[in-house]
């Protein structure tokens, strides 16, 4: 009887052990450790988009400027 009684409450604890470790959330990765390598990864993105607009921008006002001149 005594060895019922310790199966069923081992039984119910592991039950509530693994019924309240699903409800843990697991954080992002920007809030882990490696937050702040992907947070300057993604400021980077950023910058290298941005230059490259520019650059996109600027030839094509060096183009403009080329055909100007050929018609001149």
């Amino acid at each position: 009887m005594i060895r019922l009684l310790l199966i069923v409450l081992l039984v119910l604890t592991m039950a509530l052990y693994f019924q309240n470790s699903k409800e843990v959330e697991t954080p992002g990765v920007e809030d882990g450790f490696v937050g702040g390598p992907v947070k300057a990864l993604h400021k980077a993105e950023q910058f290298e988009s941005s230059y490259l607009d520019a650059a996109a921008e600027r030839k094509k006002k060096m183009e403009e400027q080329l055909e100007q001149a050929s018609i001149d």
